[in-house]
């Protein structure tokens, strides 16, 4: 497949029609979904897919929605094809009012709900993007693409394949999963029903993104502990916590944070600081490419809190490490089709690969260690969790393609 099919007006559709359900994820709910509002778009997916005529259709009681579309070759591999349905809970996610632009002309957007605008000069990734058809905000809500345009690109494949069945294919099995927002994407999926041999996510960004790399993730707390005297007569009696937690902040290497880094560079990120004057704690985020760079950032810390245990005793603090994930490289290498495939369709359309990797996590990243190695692929979102989101519906119809070339091509690798 080397020439474009256009499939701008379902994908459209089926864009607007999701966006517009709320399903903003919560992290302090203990609910599975975390959120009851995320059943609503799970069940309009489900009745859409019954009515396509798609088989296996499942949606459990924690709101994982599999289906499948049968293989019409023989000795193919099933492939899966994932998305999610929660939106990111950083923004108002509620009543979205998409905006539609169409044949953008370079110029500063007006997200008319706020005031705000989308500009080139803000963002200049647009620059990109003339005579492309946009969808926006209105400036009072994200808008949602993230990752709703990956469901509208898996089902607008599925079914211009059902309309098509002389392309060759192997068994799709599609799964809509909740939660990814915060991190739970994967807590209660069932690599072994879903029976799928590899996947990809559909949940990149701009034109080409092909990710198969994200951070080694682990979560550090360094606790301090003190001792509470009235200020008054606190001479030589006084243990402040906080004291020694910002201590321990301003000795750490100042070049190692999120502010400073880039490409494959990891961190050390403090997220938030808690405490009284007794106990403080301060919760980091370890992030490193190399499972090596995340031991030298944990082994930071440990330094770090060792001089002052010399300083001020050995139960002046405490260290706790929780490992969190890991990068898909290490699974995904040994399926070097999952990469070179697209990469050869994306050539084939024109489309320059980005192979950049994610400084971040996926749900990918988790199901690759659970035994489904999932790569993710573009969709055309950019300016994600936030007012400033919008999505190109050209580059949308250029994934769609990348992923029905895709599919057609390990269909033959069986």
């Amino acid at each position: 497949m080397n020439e474009l099919i256009n499939l701008n007006t379902p994908l459209l559709e089926r864009l607007l029609r999701y966006v517009k359900v709320f399903t903003t994820s919560d992290a302090a709910s203990n609910t599975v979904p975390s959120t009851p509002q995320q059943w609503d778009l799970l069940r309009l997916l489900e009745q859409e897919m019954q009515k396509m005529g798609l088989s296996e259709i499942t949606l459990d009681d924690k709101g994982y929605l599999f289906a499948s579309l049968p293989a019409n070759v023989d000795d193919a591999p099933v492939l899966g094809l994932l998305a999610h349905v929660d939106t990111a809970p950083d923004f108002n996610g509620k009543d979205v009012r998409p905006q539609i632009i169409e044949d953008y002309d370079g110029q500063a957007i007006a997200l008319k709900g706020s005031g705000d605008e989308l500009s080139p000069e803000q963002f200049p990734n647009l620059t990109a993007l003339l005579g492309h058809t946009l969808v926006t905000t209105d400036g009072t809500s994200l808008l949602g693409a993230d990752d709703k345009s990956g469901i509208a690109i898996i089902l607008s494949v599925i079914e211009y394949l059902q309309a098509h069945p002389e392309i060759p294919h192997g068994k799709l099995r599609v799964g809509f999963t909740p939660d990814e927002e915060i991190g739970r994407g994967p807590k209660h999926f069932d690599v072994e029903k879903f029976g799928a041999d590899f996947a990809y996510t559909l949940d990149g960004g701009p034109l080409g993104e092909l990710q198969f790399e994200n951070f080694n993730a682990a979560e550090a707390t360094v606790t301090f502990f003190g001792r509470a005297v009235h200020p008054g007569s606190a001479k030589g009696k006084m243990i402040n916590a906080w004291e020694r937690a910002c201590e321990f902040q301003a000795a750490l290497p100042a070049h190692l944070t999120p502010a400073t880094s880039e490409g494959k560079e990891g961190f050390i990120y403090l997220r938030k600081i808690d405490g009284c004057l007794e106990r403080c704690q301060l919760h980091y985020a370890l992030r490193d490419f190399e499972r090596a760079g995340l031991d030298e950032k944990e082994a930071q810390l440990r330094e770090t809190l060792q001089a002052m245990r010399q300083r001020y005793g050995e139960k002046c603090g405490q260290l706790d490490v929780v490992q969190h994930y890991a990068n898909m490289r290490e699974k995904v290498a040994d399926y070097p089709q999952l990469i070179e495939v697209p990469k050869q369709v994306m050539a084939n359309l024109g489309i320059t690969p980005n192979l950049e990797p994610i400084r971040g996590g996926t749900d990918g990243a988790q199901l690759s260690f659970m035994g489904l190695p999932t790569p993710n692929l573009f969709t055309g979102g950019e300016n994600f969790h936030g007012k400033f989101e919008f999505i190109s519906l050209d580059v949308m119809n250029q994934a769609a393609n990348v992923l029905l070339g895709t599919i057609v091509a390990l269909s033959k690798k069986g």
